[in-house]
C-alpha cells in the first residue's frame, strides 16, 4: 500500500501500557506505514545517497521488558542492515515525526568517516548552518533538539562529530523535528517532500568515505 500518513491515533500508541501490548499496537498501527514510506522513499534514498539503498523497519529484538518510545524506518546502502553504515531514517514516536540522518555506535569505519568529515568540513558545515530547522540530537531517540546548527558556530558544527568517540555509544545525529500536531495534519506528500528535503542536504555526510 502507498504512505497514507500518520494520524493523532499513531502518535498515541506510544501511550499503551506494557511492553506486549505496546509492540502489539505498533506491529498493527505504525509498521505498515513505515514500511509503505520505506517503499515510496527509497528510490529518491538511491538517488540522493548514489547507491543502491535498502529499507530497513526497526523490529526492537533486542528489547523484551521495556516498550519502545519510538519507531522507526531506516535506509542504508546494504542489504543486511544499516546499524554499520550512515543512515537516514524516518522515527515516529510520542510527539514528534524525526527525519534524520545518523552515524552510529556500531558504525563499522568509524574513525575513516570521522576523518573524511574534518576534510570536508570546511565546506560542509557552513551548508548546515544555513539550513533552516536543521537541528543536532544527543540521542537518535530524543525528541527534542540539543541545538540547532544556526545558532552554532562553524567550530561547533564541525566539532560535533567529536561525538561519535566520546563515549563508547557516541553517536551523530543531525535533523529535523516535526510535532504530531503539525505532522498529523499532512498529506502523503507532506512526509515525502520533507524526508527528500532533508536527506538531500545531509546526503554529503551519507556519501562520505
Amino acid at each position: 500500500m502507498p504512505f497514507p500518513s500518520f494520524t493523532a491515533a499513531d502518535f498515541k500508541v506510544f501511550d499503551v501500557d506494557g511492553f506486549a501490548p505496546r509492540m502489539a499496537a505498533i506491529r498493527s498501527r505504525i509498521r505498515p506505514k513505515l514500511e509503505a514510506a520505506g517503499r515510496d522513499l527509497l528510490p529518491d534514498v538511491t538517488r540522493i545517497g548514489g547507491a543502491e539503498a535498502f529499507a530497513h523497519v526497526a523490529k526492537h529484538m533486542r528489547r523484551t521488558v521495556n516498550p519502545p518510545d519510538d519507531t522507526w524506518v531506516a535506509f542504508a546502502a546494504d542489504k543486511r542492515g544499516y546499524k554499520k553504515h550512515c543512515h537516514f531514517k524516518v522515527a515516529i514516536s510520542r510527539g514528534t515525526v524525526r527525519f534524520l540522518f545518523e552515524a552510529g555506535p556500531e558504525h563499522a569505519q568509524k574513525k575513516k568517516w570521522i576523518a573524511a568529515w574534518r576534510r570536508h568540513a570546511p565546506k560542509l558545515a557552513p551548508v548546515l548552518r544555513r539550513t533552516k530547522g536543521l537541528a543536532w540530537f544527543k540521542n537518535e531517540h530524543d525528541e527534542t533538539p540539543a541545538a540547532f546548527l544556526a545558532d552554532l558556530s562553524l567550530d561547533e558544527v564541525t566539532h560535533l562529530v567529536d561525538e561519535l568517540t566520546r563515549t563508547r555509544n557516541g553517536q551523530l545525529v543531525l535533523g529535523r523535528v516535526v510535532s504530531a500536531e503539525d505532522t498529523a495534519r499532512w498529506k502523503p506528500a507532506d512526509y515525502a517532500r520533507a524526508a527528500r528535503e532533508t536527506f538531500h542536504v545531509l546526503a554529503p555526510l551519507y556519501r562520505l568515505r
